[in-house]
């Protein structure tokens, strides 16, 4: 079902009227606008250090920083001038606003002093609840005004400026209208989020069983009724008694990354890949450039295609999503670019040992234990020896048998690639859909004024006793 098709379950309002606001359009005959400004005052309260850190997401709304693993923005040491929220405000991340980073914050804690807060007027409570206010500011059409009235050189550094802000006009029915639409979409978007938590989980699922079909290809080999043996290297436990229990060190020469001089650097030329574009097994594209004639000035930097390439610094092993020590291999559109600082790349030296083999034995838990055993440093600045990276013991079979492995490893990841694919299309069509549907609800595009919530399985139950 398209997100289309999904507003058309629902009955539009008998009648419409022109709002007088181009952006806006027609709107239900009883609705009225009024300005940001006429319901919202912005203020800055600092000076409350103790309160709780709270984000700004465009999908989650404004939420305590410490409920999601994902932010990895580090906060200032002195929170003095953090700004104070509390329930009903309406918080906002200028440079982000015009991405939906905006919200009606139900928590009390602080935000960075780059955001804006407003606190409601006394007017506000009159004419609207900060629930449907929620919704409202969040829903496609106001974000489209954000992007509009926003400004600044580079995308990323646009600001909306509050002056602008306060002149959007709030697209408003009576409070008990907005009740039942708030309710609503309370109900609806539920509903539409345990679908894409659903996916999501799936998509986790999926990613650990790849992980272990990697890992037990690699270390265990393709045959069940192989003889193994305990060669005594603890993690390695027992492998076919045929492979070759050696250290990679003995199979493996590597080059550095360059330690560019950041003077260097430019706005296009030969793209240059950072230790924090190696992110989950793949490298993002590189946003920094330095000029032509550094191929020639530094052939070690070239990458090839193909290449592995390891981040030798990075956050400490317990911090999520970012821990020293990230792989990737070199996609042929990366082919010539050159390898920034802090980073290292392995290349097989002789005949004995498959790239790709050594690209998916890497991937293993094993490795990655044994990288995270001799990160050193700090939480936030950890790094790795390379002579540490290569003083691992592994077993390896045959080049045949690794050939065997990587075809096997391959034509699995083709199927977790299709099953992920459709999760992913899911969570796609899902989060449409309930785009949507707030959208319609919140510009009177659809009537819920009849709308009831289902009665639960438990009331229907108490009904009939």
């Amino acid at each position: 079902m398209t997100a289309l098709s999904e507003t058309k379950r629902y009955q539009a309002y008998p009648e419409y009227k022109d709002s007088g606001i181009e952006w806006m359009g027609d709107i239900p005959n009883e609705w009225v606008t009024i300005p940001v400004g006429r319901l919202y005052s912005r203020t800055k309260r600092t000076g409350h250090s103790e309160k709780e850190l709270l984000s700004v997401y465009r999908d989650y709304g404004v939420i305590p920083k410490s409920s999601r693993d994902d932010n990895n923005n580090k906060e200032s040491d002195d929170l003095t001038p953090y700004q104070l929220v509390q329930p009903n405000d309406l918080v906002m991340n200028k440079m982000k606003a015009w991405q939906g980073s905006i919200a009606v914050s139900e928590y009390e804690g602080i935000v960075s002093p780059a955001y804006f807060v407003y606190e409601p007027r006394e007017k506000l409570f009159e004419l609207a609840h900060p629930r449907y206010v929620h919704y409202l500011l969040r829903n496609p059409i106001y974000i489209t005004q954000y992007m509009s009235r926003s400004k600044g050189i580079r995308v990323n550094q646009w600001d909306l400026d509050p002056d602008e802000f306060k002149t959007i006009e709030l697209l408003l029915p009576s409070k008990d209208e907005q009740n039942k639409i708030f309710e609503f979409l309370d109900h609806e978007t539920a509903k539409i989020d345990t679908l894409i938590e659903k996916q999501q989980q799936l998509i986790k699922l999926l990613k650990e069983k790849r992980q272990a079909v990697i890992s037990h290809a690699v270390t265990k080999g393709l045959n069940p009724q192989a003889p193994m043996k305990d060669f005594g290297v603890e993690w390695l436990g027992e492998v076919p008694e045929h492979w070759v229990i050696s250290p990679l060190k003995l199979y493996i020469s590597t080059r550095k990354g360059v330690a560019f001089k950041s003077a260097d650097f430019c706005d296009s030329g030969i793209k240059v890949v950072k230790a924090s574009d190696i992110k989950q097994k793949t490298i993002r594209e590189p946003n920094i450039f330095l000029p032509t004639n550094f191929v020639n000035d530094f052939p070690n930097a070239v990458l090839n295609a193909g290449d592995i390439v390891l981040s030798t610094v990075g956050s400490a092993p317990e911090v999520k999503n970012s821990a020293v020590g990230q792989i990737g291999m070199v996609p042929n559109h990366l082919a010539g670019s050159l390898l920034n600082q802090n980073t290292v790349i392995f290349t097989p030296r002789n005949n004995l040992l498959s790239q790709n083999f050594l690209f998916y034995l890497i991937q293993t838990g094993m490795y990655r234990d044994h990288l995270d055993l001799h990160a050193h440093g700090t939480a936030n600045q950890a790094s790795l020896n390379v002579a540490d990276m290569l003083n691992f013991m592994f077993a390896m079979p045959s080049y045949k048998e690794q050939l065997d492995i990587v075809s096997y490893i391959e034509i699995s990841n083709l199927h977790f690639d299709k099953l992920e694919n459709q999760c992913s299309n899911a969570i796609t069509l899902l989060a449409e859909r309930r785009t949507a549907l707030i959208s319609a609800a919140v510009t009177g595009k659809i009537d819920v004024r009849s709308w009831q919530a289902p009665i639960s399985e438990y009331q229907a139950m108490e009904q009939t006793a």
